[in-house]
């Protein structure tokens, strides 16, 4: 699996916190920016990595800001993205079964560097489903393809 990851300043530290766990884990990435601590807006690495993951160039992103939220609201503006903030891990995996999540945020200021772990390794070790739930990704698919009309 590779990842593409981003965040804003807000959560720098805690975007490279991360990227030492998935280096452990062995998993792979590429890091998008932001690459400082120094302030930048969140929704230009939120587009960075939903672009990268709308794409199909990596297999899913991973996204951080001060709370995750406005992070998210970035990425789902493109096109065939469904990316959720997660705060446990139980809504991370279900994400990824039900909804076919394919961009986990994170909110900084939000979640604890432990817990951060856990909902990341839910999200990555969770499986999309499929069966009644790939009608329901279906029909978000139609509303998104109305609204760029």
């Amino acid at each position: 699996m590779k990842l593409a990851v981003g965040s804003d300043h807000a959560a720098y530290e805690f975007k490279m916190d991360l990227l030492k766990y998935l280096e452990e884990k062995g998993i792979e990435y590429e890091d998008l920016g932001s690459h400082s601590a120094e302030r930048t807006d969140y929704p230009i690495w939120g587009e960075k990595v939903a672009r990268k993951v709308a794409a199909g160039e990596v297999d899913a992103g991973l996204l951080f800001c001060g709370t995750g939220v406005g992070i998210s609201i970035s990425a789902n503006k493109v096109r065939g993205i469904r990316a959720v903030v997660c705060s446990e891990p139980y809504s991370a995996a279900m994400a990824r079964r039900h909804n076919n999540a394919n961009i986990l945020c994170m909110g900084a200021r939000v979640v604890g560097p432990d817990l951060a772990r856990m909902i990341l390794d839910a999200f990555l070790h969770s499986e999309f489903e499929g069966g009644r739930h790939a009608k329901r990704v279906d029909l978000i698919s139609a509303i998104e393809a109305r609204e760029e009309r």
